[in-house]
């Protein structure tokens, strides 16, 4: 059964952080991602996980300081030895957490030497955390200029170089949509691959469709996928309540 997960990171920004959880809840989501928890005390997060209920379900290796900062580092050549540092502080968060997925951000570079770095921390990271599920995410070029990972073939690519049981794919509907034009079709064509999936309107990153949501929702059950969906963008008034129609209408029974 596919279950839906707030963003805690995009979603309800008109509260505190710490807000955000009973915000989820009442909304009538079943679990949270978070991508960054790093800045807030773990305890203060497992209270809040605790006391709503809600399971944290994925969130994203470090850099902490992403706001300004770099976007990961598992594929820039001689950044090995932080990747290695920020993902074993990762891994610590995600356990303490019960957080069954960690993406791995793959960083800005090219090339060649990316490739070979990218995949040589994949295989680190893999046998450093084997009970985690590490995913990596292509994301548009028009979103994160000059991000490594800019399309499904490189991901799938790499999947199979790695060839780690714990390593697969993380889908995006946003960015599917801005790399290959057809949803369906990219999820069709990777379907066997994904292990965790977020979605989003497109363009704009607003509230998702409800129709396109459900169509996609249900293209998903019909390749067996019973794993959590994120639902990561930007509300489109000054309250997330407000935009939130679109998950009444998938909640629905049918």
């Amino acid at each position: 059964m596919i279950r839906l997960a707030a963003n805690l990171g995009l979603l309800f920004p008109e509260l505190p952080f710490l807000d955000r959880f009973e915000a989820a809840r009442n909304a009538g989501f079943q679990g949270v991602e978070i991508p960054f928890p790093y800045d807030h005390p773990a305890p203060e997060i497992l209270s809040r996980l605790d006391r709503t209920g809600l399971p944290l379900v994925a969130m994203n290796a470090p850099p902490p300081n992403y706001t300004g900062g770099a976007r990961g580092f598992a594929a820039v050549p001689g950044a090995e030895e932080r990747f290695r540092h920020d993902f074993r502080r990762a891994a610590r968060y995600a356990a303490t957490f019960g957080s069954p997925h960690l993406h791995i951000m793959a960083g800005l570079a090219q090339g060649p030497a990316a490739r070979e770095t990218f995949l040589r921390n994949l295989t680190w990271a893999a046998a450093a955390a084997p009970t985690l599920s590490l995913t990596i995410e292509p994301m548009s070029p028009s979103d994160m200029p000059g991000y490594f990972l800019a399309d499904f073939d490189t991901a799938l690519a790499v999947i199979e170089s790695v060839g780690a049981p714990n390593l697969g794919l993380q889908f995006d509907s946003h960015h599917a949509a801005a790399i290959a034009g057809d949803v369906l079709a990219a999820w069709d064509a990777v379907a066997p691959h994904v292990r965790h999936v977020q979605v989003a309107g497109h363009p704009g990153r607003r509230e998702p469709d409800p129709a396109a949501l459900g169509t996609l929702l249900a293209r998903m059950a019909a390749a067996g996928y019973a794993g959590w969906v994120g639902a990561e963008y930007h509300p489109a008034g000054p309250r997330t309540a407000d935009g939130l129609g679109w998950l009444a209408a998938v909640s629905r029974p049918s």
